[in-house]
């Protein structure tokens, strides 16, 4: 579950915010196997789509994390929950959008990492209200 600025955010759905204002952003992992999963790591990346195929993840004047974007999960038991709690500031006004992965945090396997991507949430910067 994501939830922005308190509200459940659907992957259909545009979330409004203000310039200047901290964002809320809260991930919540669930585990519904039978067995403990974990270690993971989650990270939260925006961009920019400009609609041609290209993204722009150089957004550092553009969008910064109040806290950090990367979250180490360490095992997560069955029918179990991990909340992570974070904000975006943006400092510009447009429209962003937040990529949300996880992948295994477990650097003595050989083989590939895992990767489980969430649907990009679509969230969009204007002015603040006067």
């Amino acid at each position: 579950d994501i939830l922005v600025d308190g509200k459940v955010c659907d992957c259909d759905a545009v979330v409004t915010c203000q310039v200047g204002d901290p964002v809320p952003l809260q991930v919540k992992l669930t585990n519904w196997s039978k067995h403990s999963v974990g270690p993971f790591a989650l990270t939260m990346m925006p961009y920019q789509d400009y609609q041609n195929g290209v993204h722009n993840y150089e957004l550092q004047d553009a969008i910064t994390f109040v806290g950090s974007n990367t979250f180490h999960i360490d095992t997560v038991k069955p029918t179990k929950d991990s909340v992570y709690f974070g904000a975006l500031l943006f400092l510009y006004t447009g429209d962003f959008y937040l990529n949300i992965k996880f992948h295994e945090d477990n650097c003595s396997r050989e083989l590939p990492l895992s990767w489980l991507c969430l649907p990009s949430v679509h969230i969009r910067a204007t002015e603040p209200v006067a």
